[in-house]
C-alpha cells in the first residue's frame, strides 16, 4: 500500500517541488525527512511498498531502485548521505548540518559512512543470524559503538553545540536500535554500557523534529518480527 503525506513550511516558495521517496520503517528514509524538517523545507512524502516498488521509484533511481530518494524540481537524488549534503548546500538556513571546515567536513562524513557502513551493517548480521555467528555479530557491533561513544564524550552534539550531519546519520540509535534488540531478544544498547550516547538521546528527544519522526514502536516491532519470522522459514 502506498500514501502520500504534505508537509509544509513557509521557509521555502512556492514554486519549489520537493518529494520524499521512503518506507517509514527505514533508518535511511526517516534521516532525509528529519533534515527537511530541521529546516523547515516542505515536501511530499511518498510511502513506498518495497515488495511491489512503483515505477515512479525505478524511474527516479533506476540504478540502485532503492529508497531515499528526493526529487527537487523534477531532479533526483539518491543515497540518503548524499541527500543529506544536497539539502544543506541547496537551503543555507540554521541549521547549517556541514561545518564550513574542510578538516571537520572530512571528519563528519568518516563518521557517517562509518555508522553506515559498520554500525548498520554489522547489526544487519545480528538480526538475521543465530547462535555462534549472531554472538560474535554482537561482540562486534558493540565494540563498534563503543568507538562513537568515544567520538561524542564531553560534546553537545557530535558536530559541536548544535545539531548536524552526523547527529541525524546516527539518528536510528534514538528509536529505530532499541525497538530492533527488544524485538531480537538481545541486550547490546544500555545507557549503562553507552552513558554518553545515551546522554545525547536525551538532548535529541528535546527536538521537537525528531520525536515527528518517531517510529510507531508496536507497528515496528510487529515489522521485524514479521520479517524475522519470514526470514527463517525460508532458511529451513
Amino acid at each position: 500500500m502506498k500514501w502520500r503525506t504534505i508537509f509544509s513550511s513557509k521557509t521555502m516558495g512556492d514554486d519549489e517541488e520537493v518529494k520524499v521517496f521512503g518506507m517509514w520503517a527505514s533508518p535511511y528514509s526517516r534521516r532525509v525527512e528529519l533534515a527537511l524538517k530541521l529546516k523547515g523545507i516542505p515536501y511530499e512524502y511518498i510511502e513506498e511498498d518495497l515488495s511491489n516498488k512503483s515505477a515512479l521509484l525505478i524511474k527516479h533511481n533506476p540504478v540502485h531502485q532503492k529508497i531515499p530518494v528526493l526529487v527537487h524540481n523534477g531532479k533526483s537524488i539518491p543515497e540518503s548521505l548524499v541527500i543529506l549534503e544536497y539539502i544543506d548546500e541547496t537551503w543555507r538556513n540554521n541549521p547549517i548540518l556541514l561545518s564550513q571546515d574542510p578538516y571537520d567536513r572530512a571528519m563528519a562524513r568518516f563518521w557517517a559512512k562509518f555508522i553506515d557502513e559498520k554500525i548498520l551493517s554489522t547489526t544487519r548480521k545480528v538480526s538475521f543470524t543465530t547462535g555462534k555467528e549472531q554472538e560474535h555479530a554482537i561482540e562486534e557491533v558493540t565494540e563498534q559503538l563503543k568507538l562513537l561513544e568515544n567520538e561524542v564524550k564531553g560534546k553537545a552534539y557530535f558536530g559541536g553545540e548544535g545539531i548536524g550531519y552526523v547527529d541525524i546519520v546516527a539518528n536510528f540509535l534514538v528509536f529505530w536500535f532499541g525497538n530492533l534488540q527488544e524485538a531480537l531478544g538481545v541486550n547490546i544498547f544500555s545507557q549503562h554500557k553507552f552513558p554518553f550516547i545515551f546522554e545525547w538521546i536525551q538532548k535529541q528527544l528535546k527536538i521537537d523534529m525528531v520525536d515527528e519522526c518517531r517510529i510507531p514502536k508496536d507497528k515496528h516491532l510487529t515489522y521485524i518480527q514479521t520479517r524475522l519470522a519470514a526470514f527463517k522459514s525460508a532458511s529451513k
